[in-house]
Parts: structure tokens; sequence; C-alpha cells
């Protein structure tokens, strides 16, 4: 039996390889292609396209990176076509995994299609359900408010958690301290400055430069900057000063050693959050993008007030800091990480509302890339049956 997974972006290429895994552990004799990133290259699954013009957030970047999208959605149809997968799995990016579901359709309506990680239907275009549902045969979700979104259409749909709430467990904070020469009772301010050459210029340097405020206000912090992969050279290039007075780790594999290392932290928004919440770290989020974006998500698009998952999934309710577009702001910031820093009770308490709040966000069982595997093992299986019509 054979797979193809298409991941467009750094949290979908990490799904995506964390799925691949568990097929093999599962289905040792499953052949697996796909297109991703570093993740997939790392699980020995090469990529026949580059998938850097796709990391892109917003209308007008959207607009022009049109051009791509096409092109590279009919590079990789090309590749499924002439491989000729049984199932084919559609990590996230809407946009561009869509296209590739709709040529693949078109051109070999015998492979299947999977679709992991939906659009945000509860939260904007609902009418995306039906549109995915005529083009995929599976949904697999992270959410239970998500499923009735696609009753109407008839489209089978497996509810598989939130991936970064079921990756991994508890980090070892200790053990990243000492790697790193932060004492025991350090301060430690951690940046997560966002995985998208677009959030490296309008999210990262407000973040930074909160960070180096709360360290002239309280010299006595520690600040770790932990960029993730796609984004680490435009980081390094836009910052050439910060390892001059933060640490940058640009070691994944020390990730969640460093969110459990943090006292307190400031987050892009994104996946990150959730992984920063489940490893106890109060967080600050801040996000800005395009002003046409902005606008047409707040004008038309987007249903909820907040764009935090631990907010939108807890009654829309803030539970986490947002400072977002006009409050991107680096003073405002760094005035709540400086009180978080200055007052264990209260930071203690910020604590227990992320988890109150995290609670509902995680389910009981397997892991989330455990599910989907199954769930995609199950199709392969399925494929294969009617492959040999019985």
């Amino acid at each position: 039996m054979s797979l193809y997974l298409v991941a467009a972006e750094a949290s979908g290429d990490l799904l995506a390889r964390e799925v691949a895994d568990w097929v093999r552990r599962k289905s040792p004799d499953t052949e697996i292609n796909g297109i991703g990133g570093a993740e997939l290259a790392a699980a020995g699954i090469t990529s026949p396209i580059d998938i850097a013009p796709l990391s892109v957030l917003g209308f007008i970047e959207g607009i022009k990176a049109y051009g791509d999208v096409v092109r590279l959605a009919d590079a990789a149809a090309d590749d499924i076509c002439r491989r000729r997968p049984r199932v084919v799995v559609l990590v996230d990016s809407w946009g561009f995994t869509l296209r590739v579901a709709q040529r693949v359709r078109a051109r070999d309506p015998s492979i299947r299609l999977v679709k992991l990680i939906g659009p945000q239907v509860w939260a904007t275009r609902s009418g995306r359900a039906a549109t995915l549902a005529a083009t995929v045969d599976h949904l697999l979700c992270m959410h239970e408010i998500e499923a009735p979104y696609y009753e109407p259409f008839g489209l089978k749909v497996t509810v598989i958690g939130n991936p970064a709430l079921t990756r991994s467990g508890k980090g070892n904070g200790a053990a990243f301290r000492v790697r790193h020469n932060i004492g025991a009772d350090d301060p430690v301010l951690l940046v997560l400055p966002g995985s998208r050459r677009s959030e490296v210029v309008s999210v990262a340097p407000v973040l930074m430069d909160a960070a180096r405020q709360v360290t002239r206000d309280l010299p006595a912090v520690k600040v770790v900057v932990l960029p993730a992969g796609p984004i680490q050279a435009e980081f390094a290039g836009r910052f050439p000063d910060a390892p001059d007075w933060a640490q940058i780790i640009p070691h994944p594999d020390e990730r969640y050693d460093g969110m459990a290392a943090a006292t307190v932290a400031l987050a892009c928004s994104g996946t990150v959050t959730s992984e920063v919440a489940m490893q106890g770290a109060p967080m600050i989020v801040g996000y800005k993008t395009g002003w046409v974006t902005w606008a047409l998500a707040r004008g038309l698009l987007y249903k909820k007030i907040h764009i935090t998952l631990l907010n939108i999934l807890n009654g829309d309710r803030e539970i986490v800091p947002e400072f977002v577009q006009t409050r991107l702001k680096a003073e405002p910031i760094a005035a709540k990480a400086l009180q978080w820093l200055a007052d264990p009770v209260e930071r203690a308490a910020q604590q227990a509302r992320q988890n109150n709040a995290l609670s509902a966000l995680v389910r009981d069982g397997k892991p989330a890339a455990e599910i989907a595997a199954d769930a995609i093992l199950a199709e392969l299986q399925l494929a294969q049956r009617l492959l040999i019509g019985t």
C-alpha cells in the first residue's frame, strides 16, 4: 500500500512527520512519499518541490504568492498522479492543499483524499465545509465542535484532538537550564517569534523589543528565543544583535524543554500557544497582519473576538492576554511580563487560568498523530478493497 503526505508549512510538516512515524510503526510495509520540509526530510521522505514560497499569511501576501501556490499545486498533483498512491493526506494549509486535492480528484478519482486538520469553519467561512466535503473523502479534525458543520454534507469526520497537546510530555526545564548555564531560580523570559516570514517582519520586532525592555528593568532576567526552523535565517538577519542580550536556541529538539524552563513567555499567535500552555508558562500573545487582511477578517469573515485557541474555545473570553494589530506594542507587553515576573502569586494565578482553559482542549487516550494514523491506515485498507472490487 502507498501513502502520500502533503504539508506546506512548519506546523503541518511536523504533524505529517509524526503521522508518518506512527504509520510505519503500525504498518512497516506501507510506502510513504510526500511533499514537505525539514521534518519530513528527517523522516527520510524527500520532497520533490520546495515549500518555502508557501509560508505566507494574509490577503495581500496571498495575492502576491498566488502564482507560486498555483504553480506548486500543479507540480504536487503531477508528482502524486505519477506515483499513484492509494491515499493522499493533505495537512493543514487550506488554500494550497485544497488546490492540490481538486487537481488530483479531477485527474485520478480513484485516489482517496484525506484532509488532516480542517479550516476553522467554527470561527470563519462556514461555507468551506461544503467545499471540503465536495473535494475529499475524510476529514481528520481537532475539535468536537467542528463535526456538526460537515454533517449536512455527509463528509466522514474523525476527531483526533489537538496535536500540540498530545505531542509530548512535560519538557525538562531543569535540564534545559543546566545545559544553557541558567540558574535554577533565574527568571526566564521566553520569546517565540513565529514560524512565517511575515510574522518575523510584523510580530517578532515588537516581541523582541518588549523582551529588551524587560531586561532593562529587570537585569536578572534571562531571555531565551526559540525561532522556528523555517524562519531562522530570516530571524538572524533581522536581529543580528540578539545574541548579545539573549540566548538563541535553534535546535528543535530543545523546544519543549525551553518552554518548560520559561517563567513567562511572549508568543506569536499560532499552534505554539497551545504547546506553551501544555508546558505551564504564563504567556502573552501578540499578532499583526496586513490591514487589508485584517479589515476583511474583522468586517466580513471572522466571527470571534479573540484569536488564541485557549480563549476562543473557552467562551471567547480572554484568559491569555492578547495584543493584536494596533494593540501590538512593546511597552504594554513588557509591562505585563514584568508584572508577572515580579509577582509569583499573580503568575501562579495565570497558570491556573491557563490550565483550566487547557482542560477543554485535551482528549483522553492516544496521541492525535496516532489517532490520525489509525484513520489513514483504515482508508488505505478501504482503498485496497475498492481496488480489488471486494
